[in-house]
């Protein structure tokens, strides 16, 4: 997803968009209630298997070390 898609989700939930954009991933997961855990998955494991961002966040770039 690009960060202008980004932006437009926060935008919708009045959220700001200034933000880098795995914070602003992060605020757009707590404002819909979910686990703000963007980009801190373990050896590529994720078990939020409905999240809408697993895909970006499971990229080898994303994962924390």
């Amino acid at each position: 997803m690009t960060l202008t898609e980004i932006k437009k989700i926060a935008q919708k939930l009045g959220l700001p968009t200034t933000a880098p954009k795995t914070e602003l991933i992060k605020s757009i997961q707590r404002k819909e209630g979910n686990f703000d855990c963007f980009g801190t998955t373990v050896e590529g494991f994720c078990d939020q298997f409905n999240c809408m961002w697993r895909a970006d966040c499971l990229k080898p770039a994303n994962r924390a070390q």
